[in-house]
């Protein structure tokens, strides 16, 4: 596995979610036809694992997050950008998602979960914001967003 052959596995995803309005019907569809123990759901993470140890997976590190862009939004990804962190029990930087959110949970500690949600899909609508954070152990996620928007900025008071 490398960029070009995660790109393609990513696209076949992106391709079926493409225009589809980000919320929870997104998210059942995701958890029901890809979750854990799909096909794309192992492939996928079999991809990070395999793309951290080889390191053009998560080859940034700050405030004990380790992350990095691997894809940017274009037409092969269907206009999706696709962002990978290595988490263990603790919350990231507070952002929004102007065109939404959507993430792959896949636990390295088994229990492990990212705002709450275990191994699965989770769909954040456009507009949204969170502070990530993982629980119970350590969890690679996968973001897809779409346009590659994404604003870190302060809680609004």
């Amino acid at each position: 596995m490398n960029v070009n052959e995660f790109a393609v596995l990513i696209a076949r995803l992106t391709e079926e979610i493409a225009g589809v309005p980000l919320g929870s019907p997104l998210e059942a569809h995701l958890n029901a036809d890809h979750g854990p123990g799909s096909d794309l759901f192992e492939a996928v993470f079999a991809a990070c694992q395999t793309g951290i140890r080889d390191g053009w997976l998560c080859n940034r590190e700050g405030g004990g997050i380790r992350y990095g862009r691997v894809l940017k939004a274009t037409d092969a990804t269907h206009g999706f950008s696709v962002d990978v962190v290595e988490m263990e029990n603790l919350a990231g930087p507070y952002h929004v998602h102007p065109n939404g959110e959507i993430d792959l949970i896949m636990p390295l500690t088994p229990g492990a979960c990212f705002d709450a949600n275990p191994a699965g899909w989770c769909v954040y609508e456009p507009g949204s914001g969170h502070r990530p954070t993982v629980t119970g152990g350590r969890a690679l996620v996968l973001y897809l967003l779409p346009q590659g928007a994404i604003d870190f900025t302060p809680v609004a008071a």
